[in-house]
């Protein structure tokens, strides 16, 4: 035994709190807890991750911040939105495959259902004057969010490159924004190469094996939902007319989307107006409700299919979109720590990351393209002021920008059809 300080017995250290393993919570605290995120997520993927961090690391410590920050690199590496695969993965710590999908269908929902609510009244065939207007002066807004959203990921990307890396950086960059305003329908092709074209270079002896480690997650996710029966469900459902197209849009949304949030605008931008589901004003006015609304910002995928199919083709598009996210995680979730340190997964967003990026910051020039309005152009600047200059938030410029096309659309000022 130790001896004795100072005359007094040695005190016993308590050993230090950690995080509980195996089911960890009810399917009623799931339900509860991510439906509570889901209504409250306002802000996008960062207001998701707060919150999340916040209830299963500071709260109930059911992970700790190592596991909780391992968890967000991984997802970082998967296609899809990031936000709402962490937002599984943490269910899935929680309470296993079952909490998985309780606590993922309870975190997207809330937004959906909101989004379809908005859908209805903003996509009418003859929507009231001042709805017109305040999607008007939402949509002006929306070109100057993805520049913030875009600006505000140069940083960290930048910093990862370093040396002769850093004119690839800008290259992939360049790549990137100049496909999405561009070939928007092609926009995936380009990050995917892209990623293979940072692998190639990496280990030129074997590109070959770089481009298959380069195609490996989504071709995870096309092997998945073609063995899912869910998935068959929706696939017979989309065999004819418009539900195929709406269920290949969600689909690149959700499998073949790196970078998330606005990287799917281009994809999703050129379906909706090319196949005369949307007018451009209407987009616009979906990508405002995608930033407003809780819950994942990919819900404006959602609008996309209520455009083209109503409420069904809302709800498909949503499956669809979600479904990867949930494959990915209860397909791989026990093997995130290593795909962090794959250095092949590595070296792909080495070069799809930044192209993801230029794509966010080349929609802002597809958005602009959109706009009809001399106004819109003032309240575009003025909502880029509030977000680059003074750093104010998404969800309160768009409103502030909804409010003011509403103004002057009361004031009988002329307001886009």
């Amino acid at each position: 035994m130790p001896e004795p300080e100072n005359g007094h017995p040695p005190q016993t250290r308590a050993a230090e709190p950690g995080p509980r393993t195996g089911h960890q919570a009810s399917l009623g605290t799931v339900l509860r807890e991510w439906g509570r995120i889901g209504c409250i997520g306002f802000g996008g993927p960062p207001a998701h991750i707060a919150l999340l961090r916040r209830l299963c690391v500071d709260c109930e410590q059911w992970l700790d911040a190592r596991e909780f920050e391992d968890a967000i690199a991984a997802c970082n590496l998967l296609p899809g939105p990031a936000s709402t695969q962490l937002a599984i993965f943490c269910a899935w710590r929680v309470r296993g495959r079952l909490g998985a999908l309780a606590g993922g269908v309870a975190f997207i929902v809330p937004g959906l259902i909101i989004i379809l609510a908005l859908s209805v009244l903003f996509l009418a065939g003859t929507p009231p004057l001042w709805v017109r207007g305040a999607g008007a002066g939402a949509g002006a807004a929306v070109a100057a969010v993805a520049v913030q959203a875009g600006w505000s990921l140069v940083p960290p990307s930048w910093k990862r490159a370093a040396g002769a890396r850093r004119w690839r950086w800008a290259g992939y960059l360049l790549a990137g924004g100049a496909a999405a305003a561009g070939i928007g329908p092609w926009l995936v092709l380009v990050l995917l190469g892209c990623g293979a074209t940072e692998l190639a270079i990496r280990q030129p002896r074997a590109p070959a094996a770089s481009f298959r480690s380069a195609a490996a997650l989504p071709l995870l996710a096309v092997r998945a939902i073609r063995t899912a029966s869910p998935a068959r469900v929706l696939a017979a459902a989309a065999s004819g007319g418009v539900l195929l197209p709406v269920a290949w849009t969600a689909f690149k949304v959700g499998a073949l989307s790196f970078g998330g949030g606005f990287v799917i605008i281009p994809m999703m931008q050129a379906d909706a107006v090319g196949h005369h589901w949307m007018t451009s004003g209407q987009f616009l006015n979906g990508v405002a409700l995608g930033q407003i609304t809780p819950g994942p910002v990919v819900q404006t995928v959602a609008t996309v299919g209520y455009a083209a199919a109503g409420i069904g083709g809302g709800l498909l598009a949503s499956v669809v979109a979600f479904f990867p996210s949930f494959a990915f995680v209860l397909g791989g979730a026990s093997r995130f720590g290593a795909l962090r340190g794959n250095q092949h997964a590595q070296a792909f967003l080495d070069g799809s990351g930044p192209a993801a990026i230029g794509a966010i910051l080349g929609s802002a020039i597809t958005l602009t393209r959109d706009l009809t309005q001399p106004w819109q152009y003032a309240v575009l600047a003025a909502a880029a002021v509030l977000l680059l200059g003074l750093r104010r938030g998404v969800v309160l410029t768009l409103l502030g920008a909804a409010a003011v096309g509403l103004t002057i659309a009361l004031a009988g000022g002329p307001v886009p059809h």
